[in-house]
């Protein structure tokens, strides 16, 4: 489970105090964070290590007229490579924390392209929702995540506030 949002510190130490739960803040390369997830036995692995953070960026800057496609479509190219070489996986789970807090772009990133590609993967999450341990009793189960060739490649044109809307009935 990748922890993302205000509060990810206080909320990672509160998962590793909890039984059955390995709760880190990981510093360091793809590769690294990918070994130390992988070594654990514990029912619940959670870090703030995103493996998409460098295209959740490029997406964020490119809609934000902060960046250009070029890099955008690069970053979208190292991490399908990443990913279809099995140097990196996508996390279980990415929750959220705060949602609310999150500038506009970012917010859709989380709530609409992420959720969009897999719903049950992305979960909201403020300590108002409820408690921790509820919250990992209660993860959904769903679709795995879809091919990241094909939704990672149709980033591009994924704008920010029209993400996840049936474009047929416009």
């Amino acid at each position: 489970m990748v922890v993302t949002g205000a509060g990810t510190p206080g909320l990672l130490s509160a998962l590793d105090r909890m039984p059955n739960v390995r709760a880190v803040s990981l510093e360091g390369s793809d590769e690294q964070a990918q070994a130390w997830a992988s070594r654990r036995s514990e029912t619940y692995v959670a870090h703030d290590h995103d493996p998409l953070g460098h295209v959740a960026a490029a997406w964020v800057e490119f809609f934000e007229d902060e960046g250009t496609l070029g890099t955008l479509q690069l970053e979208i190219e190292r991490t399908v490579d990443a990913l279809e070489a099995g140097r990196v996986n996508l996390p279980d789970y990415y929750l959220v924390l705060q949602p609310e807090t999150l500038a506009d772009t970012w917010r859709h990133w989380w709530l609409g392209v992420l959720a969009e590609a897999a719903p049950t993967r992305v979960i909201p999450w403020s300590p108002e929702s409820g408690s921790l341990p509820r919250m990992l009793r209660r993860l959904p189960t769903g679709r795995p995540w879809p091919a990241p060739r094909r939704w990672l490649g149709g980033l591009p044109t994924a704008v920010p506030d029209r993400v996840g809307l049936d474009h047929r009935s416009a």
